[in-house]
């Protein structure tokens, strides 16, 4: 079979919205108190092997830390040594397998998370990433199935880019995948992310090693069940859970490391890079590096916008999901002349908030991810309260006795350099600031207080102050909003990345990210060679 195969046009998948007593609504309810109500025992997959271990650990939903969900199998130097091994071998047919045949398997994956694994995946991820119905919706099932259809569409397009051809001459680009296995570590908070890392590397014909962090694992299993059922070949994603330490000194020190797909702390990531520079010598090739990491991310209001529309949108882009996404609004600019109005709005919104466990769909909040998080923040809330340089406007109250809960926290400062204006706190906590003047000294400020640069929102309805906001910020976000939250990037609408201490701004969702995944061959063939070497110049 041969021909230039046309993908199905990629759309994006519709939010269902799971009002109570729907099909949906009921099919989930259904999916999660089967999965609570059941002892899974999850492996590692390394090629055709489902492992199980005796250093067995157990999973349990942050917001019910008393209950146990399953257990996984933890493993060691040698099962990541075995996957690299799997990977390779596989390698040897995946990597010459057509691409179209390659990519039905992602296409097959879209149509079954779209369909019976819909609420696997998203009752999964409520049970062990405390996501309410609507957060896992959007990600497990919508950005997951995104991810898949649109990269399909994106692989497509970069095998049609080739070169032109003089007369006599045909030339052609091959993309290859990169020499060697790649490997793709993965956080709690997205399981459409996790989902991703390793399928872009696939799809491009590369095999993968895979580790997902910790509180991930379970649907990391659904994630794994899932591509089977769509036909990926087995060792193509090697999954395995080991710690960091092992896992690293092993995969990053082999000689055909090939790429790392990351997305976690900045601190972690630059690790791994100074890990992989130590290293470049025993390489085959150059590795290629993507990696998206953390944000401070800010919220920028002049004196036009109106108090509803910012309250909303700081609510949105702070609290949602715990304020545990890279995305999430953390900083706030709001000018001092509007303060006592939207304080007052904003304290009443905050009152009908809801907290508590995720089966009750009716919660808005749900708990932080795991204990560590939980003593973390906890101590920069502590913090604060005892700080002349702060006051907590609205809660500052925790609980962990059932689930690791904490209100969500607004911090008002005096300071524009204080710490929570800063430093990455990945928690329900937004710090505001007050200002007098939009002029370049604010701009200045929000550009040069954080490191990093991930997303912002210009909040506006005078378009010379959104002008002015986005040639002064530019560089301070890869995803700039104007009059929206700065969380909520789709797939095909808004690549998604951030650059300086956010990562390599490769813009995941986006053929740029795809891009990265291949090493171009140049083909060039004459079609009638030369029989003499002499040039005319050369005659007398």
């Amino acid at each position: 079979m041969a021909g230039f195969f046309n993908v199905p046009k990629a759309l994006n998948e519709p939010i269902k919205d799971y009002r109570k007593n729907s099909v949906e609504y009921n099919a989930l309810i259904q999916q999660i108190e089967a999965y609570r109500n059941a002892y899974i025992k999850i492996p590692m997959y390394i090629g055709a092997e489902k492992v199980f271990t005796e250093n067995v650990r157990t999973i349990h939903p942050p917001h019910d830390h008393q209950h146990i969900l399953g257990s996984y199998a933890y493993g060691d130097e040698s099962h990541v040594q075995k996957a690299i091994e799997t990977a390779l071998e596989a390698k040897k047919k995946w990597e010459i397998i057509p691409w179209e045949n390659r990519l039905s398997i992602f296409m097959k994956a879209a149509e079954l998370a779209a369909g019976p694994y819909r609420y696997k995946l998203n009752a999964g991820t409520m049970l062990c990433q405390s996501k309410n119905v609507y957060q896992a919706e959007i990600d497990a099932a919508c950005e997951l199935i995104d991810f898949f259809r649109f990269n399909v569409e994106y692989v497509s397009q970069i095998y049609k880019q080739q070169p032109e051809s003089a007369p006599g001459i045909w030339n052609r680009l091959d993309y290859r995948p990169l020499e060697g296995f790649t490997v793709a570590i993965t956080p709690f908070n997205f399981t459409a992310i996790a989902a991703n890392l390793p399928c872009a590397m696939a799809m491009m014909g590369n095999v993968v090693v895979w580790k997902p962090a910790e509180n991930q694992i379970y649907t990391a299993n659904i994630i794994m069940e899932l591509l089977y059922e769509a036909g990926l070949p087995q060792g193509v994603i090697n999954l395995v859970y080991c710690d960091g330490e092992t896992f690293g000194n092993t995969v990053f020190t082999h000689q055909d490391f090939a790429g790392l797909h990351f997305t976690g702390s900045t601190k972690v990531f630059k690790h791994l890079w100074q890990i992989i520079g130590n290293n470049i010598e025993h390489y085959k090739t150059y590795p290629k590096i993507v990696g998206e990491t953390g944000g401070k991310d800010f919220m920028l209001a002049d004196t036009t916008v109106k108090d509803e529309i910012l309250v909303a949108n700081m609510i949105r882009g702070a609290f949602e999901y715990q304020g545990q996404k890279c995305s999430a609004a953390s900083r706030a600019y709001i000018p001092t002349k509007n303060w006592n109005s939207v304080r007052e709005l904003l304290i009443k919104e905050l009152s009908t908030v809801k907290i508590g466990p995720t089966e009750d769909t009716s919660n808005f909040v749900n708990a932080v991810i795991n204990e560590q998080a939980f003593d973390k923040l906890t101590k920069f809330i502590e913090d604060a309260r005892n700080s002349n340089e702060c006051e907590i406007i609205f809660g500052g109250t925790y609980d962990k006795s059932k689930g690791y809960f904490i209100t969500p926290t607004v911090i008002l400062t005096s300071n524009p350099k204080y710490t929570t204006m800063y430093e990455e706190l990945f928690g329900p906590v937004l710090t505001i600031y007050l200002y007098d003047n939009a002029d370049e000294t604010l701009f200045n400020l929000i550009d040069t207080t954080s490191n990093y640069a991930l997303t912002g929102a210009i909040l506006s309805q005078d378009r010379y102050f959104v002008q002015k906001a986005l040639e002064h910020l530019k560089n301070a976000a890869g995803n700039l909003y104007i009059n929206d939250k700065p969380t909520g990037a789709i797939v095909g609408q808004q690549p998604f990345g951030g650059a300086r201490g956010s990562g390599t701004n490769d813009k995941a969702g986006s053929i740029l990210n795809l891009l990265r995944w291949t090493s171009p061959l140049t083909i060039k063939e004459t079609l009638v060679p030369i029989s003499n070497y002499r040039y005319p110049f050369l005659e007398k």
